[in-house]
């Protein structure tokens, strides 16, 4: 068990400070394993539909399926992770990825292997959450943006190069090769991870609302699917099953509101009243509909416009997620001297720049132009991520670090599939309109997606004005004074209450 001394040690130990402590490490390497296994299917999706003698539409299911996982079981990793050792969390987590993994590489049938990116899902949901509550628990203040810049190496380069590394793999054979490559590594990081990793603070027992659970699982779950169906043909069906999620999350919130009088609520939303931690999310979430917005239209353009592989695709988008995941650890090192407005600020310009640039791709834009324009979307990401992840989740105190985490992780999920959506549906609509004004099928969709990175370059505009209202640093320990100009929750409750 990790002790205060430990911690004390670290605090006043120089040497100490500067090493970043073996137990994030570990977790690091691991979610970063766990989380690439998110866009790893992506470039498999051809061979699985004449392997399996599936459609397009249901083979597209096993990431749907994963996305859709997450955004259901990350509002209630921050009950469990408060209420086992961290040892456990990660037993557990690794364990049960080890075992979708395993099930995956031998799955017989189509459903079978649906069945096992579920169960992966599962455990990957639990590490992201798990690694951010242990790196604001064990890392003292002045240290956080560098480690956090490690960190977001591992979260973000992992979902940036799942399809260059699936690509690479597919050409060597089975598209059951992508699990059965991971599945040792995998092994091999938990079984060290075991070996060496310590328990941080007291697990805090307490029984589980299983109402909430179940609202919450319906509730992301529903937006999520729901958004994911948007651009697939017709709107009135996702449209209900987004309200439908937006009702259950209504219903969702509302018991945690009552819960909380009790101090045992599944997600606790007292984190919304930290006003740096709120900013702090609606900056990642309009950073995250960039980056998976012109994650699904790149490849879009290079493969059907303009005849690329799958795997020429990924060499190409390779070099900016590899750019963004070693300017992590530099931009940590620079928040932790220099404060969060003077990067953010620069890295949201710099988003509205790349995407700005996207907007006038053509058939004959030049592949370095493409390249050039991917690599500074992707550092303008960096430098922006790394400073709201740190400055939003250290403006909570300690008790709140599991739930910030959590919000942060399934806000992170729907605002990957609001992203997509948009940007899918901004495509379709103004592509189909082209071809009913007589324009050809190739220019018709350019120009659905030209105007789909102008609406995402519209978004970043938003982050730019949203990141000039932030503080340089936060003051981690302090609760908001309940008569200030913050949402009151309790007091909303008292007033929504009698409407459940």
């Amino acid at each position: 068990m990790t002790t205060t001394n430990e911690h004390a040690h670290r605090k006043t130990d120089p040497e100490a400070s500067r090493r970043t402590p073996p137990v994030i490490r570990l977790l690091v390497l691991a979610t970063f394993v766990v989380i690439l296994n998110e866009t790893i299917m992506i470039n498999a999706i051809p061979r699985l539909m004449t392997d399996l003698r599936v459609t397009e539409q249901a083979a597209q299911w096993l990431s749907t399926a994963f996305m859709l996982t997450m955004a259901a079981v990350i509002p209630v990793t921050g009950w469990f992770l408060q209420r086992v050792s961290t040892r456990r969390a990660y037993a557990t987590a690794m364990g049960v990825f080890l075992a979708g993994t395993a099930l995956a590489a031998v799955a017989p049938a189509f459903e079978i292997l649906l069945l096992a990116r579920i169960v992966q899902a599962t455990g990957t949901a639990v590490m992201m959450p798990l690694l951010m509550t242990t790196l604001m628990t064990v890392v003292p203040e002045q240290d956080r943006g560098r480690v956090m810049g490690t960190v977001t190496m591992a979260m973000s380069v992992a979902p940036a190069m799942g399809p260059a590394v699936s690509g690479l793999i597919l050409q060597l054979g089975s598209w059951r090769f992508l699990f059965a490559a991971v599945l040792p590594i995998a092994a091999l990081i938990t079984w060290r991870g075991l070996a060496r990793l310590e328990n941080v603070g007291e697990p805090q027992l307490s029984t589980i609302d299983w109402f909430s659970v179940g609202a919450a699982a319906v509730g992301f779950g529903s937006l999520v699917y729901g958004l994911s169906r948007f651009g697939a043909g017709g709107t009135a069906v996702p449209a209900i099953i987004v309200a439908t999620g937006l009702a259950a999350i209504a219903a969702f919130a509302l018991r945690q509101l009552r819960l909380q009088r009790r101090d045992v609520p599944l997600l606790d939303l007292r984190v919304l009243r930290h006003s740096g931690y709120a900013l702090s999310l609606l900056l990642m979430a309009l950073g995250f509909m960039a980056m998976m917005g012109a994650m699904i239209l790149l490849p879009i353009y290079l493969q059907n416009l303009r005849g690329l592989s799958p795997l020429q695709t990924g060499l190409l988008v390779m070099p900016g997620g590899l750019a963004m995941g070693l300017l992590g650890p530099v931009v940590g090192r620079l928040y932790d001297r220099f404060g969060a407005r003077v990067l953010i600020i620069p890295g949201a310009l710099g988003i509205v720049a790349a995407l700005a640039g996207l907007t006038q791709i053509s058939m004959a834009m030049p592949y370095w132009q493409v390249l050039a324009l991917h690599v500074l979307l992707m550092v303008s990401l960096a430098a922006a991520f790394t400073p709201v992840f740190t400055l939003g989740l250290g403006a909570l105190p300690a008790h709140l670090y599991s739930h910030g985490s959590s919000m942060l992780g399934t806000l992170q999920q729907v605002a990957a599939a609001f992203g997509t959506a948009l940007v899918v549906t901004v495509m379709a609509s103004r592509a189909e309109s082209r071809v009913a004004g007589g324009a050809g099928q190739a220019m018709a969709q350019l120009d659905g997606m030209r105007l789909a990175f102008v609406i995402a370059a519209a978004l970043a505009v938003v982050m730019v004005a949203a990141a000039f209202l932030l503080p340089k640093q936060t003051n981690p320990a302090e609760e908001p004074e309940t008569a200030s100009a913050d949402i009151d929750l309790e007091d909303l409750e008292l007033t929504l209450e009698p409407a459940c």
